[in-house]
């Protein structure tokens, strides 16, 4: 009882903070990249623990600040990335152009590293004591991360002008594997019992001892790209809302429950992977997205163009639900504002339509094309010739705006089409 009062009080201070939050989301900010640039400070030291093997690391983190920002606190994104926990850099394809995109948006974001290893690998190889442990070193030191932003602020004059009220953590595939983690293994009587907190860099029970104890490890929401966790029984009502990814044919991670291997070889335990998690929070009623790589492997956004864009947009409208309290969005486009830089290049003609329009590209070929709604809902498809000219008939459509998704070899770009 006394941990769901808690948590009342923290999603109700949460709330209004984001209230006040509504003001700044004005002219695009937090939905539009409406700076050009952004600026990164490197390898801050957030904390301190002793690796598997007993030797001490220093802890680092980047932060990443949209450039000539005038606003006096920004909500904070902070980002884990992936590597099967014998792996990965803050400074991985799978974090930062993340990083740099919503620091765009008007967030400050930071990608963190956390200690890496696992006893056992690669010989005579690790058990499922062995993984579980480096997952925890790793959840350690991701609240260590949370709780470094707070005490800046508190103590630091607050140099990266974060809302304290507006922290999320994020995580690809292993860093995701936290941020579930750090969410929902939140009660000792949870916590696995093969742990043994004497071994190296896993005492302090459920926060640990990376750094900046006295301070809240709490966060508002999370996203999951690729992740899992143990046991979806750890999730209970009023528990952190959750935007999900993960691809049905993935080879890694386990789209739902099953045995996961480290690198396909060593079988480790089992675990509940998205989309597992997702029925637990439709079960329980948390605001949740998740959005399904139909026959894709693992963490495909990290070099498909197209995917990485999905990714984005709605990851982008998730947590503005909740920064500025727009409607919670899952879908991908949704509206018309999801014009590509590129749509300058692209013309539709005439617009609006009564029966046909057509499409010129005048760099590429056109490959593809899809019409959506303004709810998210594909109500149009067709393969094109490959030509830079392409008509299309949409006399079928009802009246009313819809977005236009047009595929080339070389890009995805947007328009509006207006259908009298």
């Amino acid at each position: 009882m006394k941990k769901m009062y808690l948590k009342f009080l923290l999603m109700t201070f949460f709330t209004v903070a984001a209230n006040l939050a509504n003001a700044q989301c004005t002219g695009g900010r937090y939905t539009s990249q409406i700076f050009s640039a952004d600026n990164i400070t490197s390898n801050i030291s957030y904390g301190n623990n002793v690796t598997y093997t007993g030797a001490s690391q220093n802890l680092l983190l980047d932060v990443y600040q949209p450039t000539g920002d005038t606003a006096s606190l920004r909500p904070l994104i902070i980002l884990a990335h992936g590597g099967s926990f014998i792996g990965g850099t803050k400074t991985g394809s799978d974090v930062v152009p993340l990083c740099h995109d919503f620091a765009k948006m008007g967030y400050v974001t930071a990608s963190i590293e956390y200690r890496v290893g696992i006893s056992g690998f690669p010989l005579p190889g690790p058990d499922s004591s062995d993984a579980t442990e480096s997952v925890i070193r790793g959840v350690h030191d991701g609240k260590a991360a949370v709780r470094f932003f707070r005490k800046s602020a508190a103590q630091g004059g607050n140099p990266y002008k974060v809302d304290t009220n507006q922290i999320y953590f994020a995580g690809v595939s292993a860093g995701a594997i936290i941020a579930i983690h750090m969410a929902y293994l939140d009660d000792m009587s949870e916590y696995p019992s093969w742990i043994d907190s004497s071994h190296a860099g896993l005492s302090g029970g459920l926060e640990g001892t990376s750094g900046n104890p006295g301070y809240s490890s709490e966060v508002n929401a999370i996203v999951n790209i690729c992740g899992a966790i143990r046991d979806t029984a750890w999730i209970h009502a009023g528990d952190e809302p959750i935007c999900s990814f993960h691809g049905t044919n993935d080879q890694t991670v386990p789209y739902g429950s099953a045995m996961i291997y480290l690198v396909g070889i060593y079988p480790m335990l089992q675990v509940d992977g998205s989309f597992s998690i997702t029925a637990r929070m439709n079960q329980l009623g948390i605001e949740n997205c998740f959005e399904t790589y139909e026959g894709q492997d693992h963490v495909p956004e990290v070099s498909n163009a197209q995917y990485y864009d999905t990714t984005k947009v709605i990851m982008r409208n998730f947590l503005a639900h909740f920064v500025c309290g727009n409607s919670l969005q899952c879908v991908y486009p949704v509206g018309v504002e999801e014009i590509s830089e590129n749509n300058s290049e692209v013309l539709i003609y005439p617009n609006p339509a009564s029966k046909e329009f057509t499409i010129y590209d005048e760099r590429f070929t056109i490959s593809n094309l899809e019409v959506y709604n303004l709810v998210g809902e594909k109500v149009f498809q067709q393969q094109t010739t490959n030509d830079k000219r392409q008509s299309f008939n949409v006399s079928l459509l009802p009246p009313g705006i819809y977005m236009v998704k047009i595929f080339s070899a070389k890009r995805v770009s947007y328009a509006k089409l207006v259908k009298e």
